[in-house]
């Protein structure tokens, strides 16, 4: 993982995108245009781009968050999140630590995991276009 302060990446995404990935927000249910996405492609981190899991992964969860079965190997970290009154897992980018959701054990085959993303943590890079370089605060 880079060693950079949260505070590095503010002036590279919105308040909004600021708040979920480095201060671990959730956004209201429902509100990501990424919940519709169906073409294939990438959803990359939306702070430092880097890829984290592909459109073969994402399934419709029902829940209003966009849901993954499998990230890209390597690409995420977790750690054990006490906000609630449940111990969940918490997932982050394995470059920047940008919190991406939470990780439960009701998913499909073939893993049985349900990566449940919040939408501002991501971007969608479809198969046509080139993945974007991976970006450093300045």
């Amino acid at each position: 993982m880079l060693n950079l302060p949260h505070s590095a990446w503010r002036t590279l995404v919105s308040p909004e995108v600021y708040g979920v990935l480095f201060e671990e927000a959730t956004e209201p249910p429902f509100t990501s245009p990424l919940n519709q996405e169906k073409r294939g492609g990438t959803f990359v981190c939306a702070a430092c781009l880097l890829p984290l899991f592909q459109s073969s992964a994402k399934f419709d969860s029902g829940t209003g968050w966009p849901s993954f079965f499998q990230p890209i190997d390597g690409r995420i970290g977790q750690k054990r999140d006490f906000k609630l009154l449940l111990p969940r897992t918490e997932y982050h980018c394995a470059r920047c630590g940008g919190h991406q959701g939470h990780v439960f054990n009701d998913g499909p085959a073939p893993t049985g995991k349900r990566y449940c993303n919040n939408g501002l943590a991501l971007r969608f890079v479809p198969d046509d276009e080139p993945l974007p370089p991976l970006r450093m605060p300045s």
